[in-house]
């Protein structure tokens, strides 16, 4: 679970081409202690921000050039997971489908209440710290397993794969006393207490790298 302070460090991007919506908006979420940033375009925002923004997207469908839609993508192109909440004044159901394929939190038709965008605004920046902290994580587990051997890297596999210590030391062509000796290592440089916790190790690293 995300913490507060986190949530609160991330700066939500409103990219719209209205130049009172977009104002109208960000005076709102700084009025209640959020950070705000207001592009008027996705070229603008796309140049101002850097490869790695924290917080969260209330972007626009309909603006001249890159549609809000057409950032989504541009975004998930460059592998930046951020939330996003679209909103428009001209919603339909295929849209509204399309911008949830593309990772957005929700799809607000205007006229919406402050409220609602609130709501949508606090989730957004809840999944971008909590993402943070789980890839955080996975980077400190990523050192950890850059500290074991290659030979303590197959025992890894196979000990997270459920194989019992004569079956590697068999596949290994090692003696089952040293197949313990490089299992006792791997949980050490894991500083895993247990098996379960170290097939949770392992999982999460997995995961996280498939979804980059």
């Amino acid at each position: 679970m995300a913490d507060r302070a986190a949530i609160a460090s991330g700066t939500v991007h409103v990219v719209d081409d209205d130049y009172d919506v977009r104002e109208s908006l960000t005076m709102l979420l700084r009025s209640l202690g959020l950070r705000a940033a207001a592009y008027g375009s996705a070229a603008e925002f796309l140049e101002a921000v850097g490869p790695d923004p924290e917080g969260c997207l209330v972007v626009d469908v309909r603006m001249p050039g890159m549609s809000g839609l057409e950032l989504q993508a541009e975004l998930a192109r460059r592998g930046v997971p951020l939330p996003a909440i679209v909103i428009t004044g001209h919603a339909d159901v295929p849209m509204a489908v399309a911008a949830m394929k593309g990772g957005a939190v929700d799809f607000l038709q205007k006229p919406f209440s402050d409220q609602a965008l609130l709501d949508r605004v606090h989730e957004a920046l809840r999944h971008d710290a909590e993402w943070r902290a789980r890839r955080a994580s996975v980077g400190d587990l990523g050192t950890r397993l850059a500290r074991l051997t290659p030979r303590e890297r197959e025992v890894l596999e196979r000990v997270t794969a459920g194989k019992p210590n004569k079956i590697i030391a068999r596949e290994l062509n090692l003696s089952t006393r040293t197949v313990e000796i490089h299992r006792a290592r791997v949980m050490e440089k894991m500083r895993a207490r247990s098996l379960a916790d170290l097939v949770r190790m392992t999982d999460a690293a997995r995961d996280l790298a498939e979804k980059r």
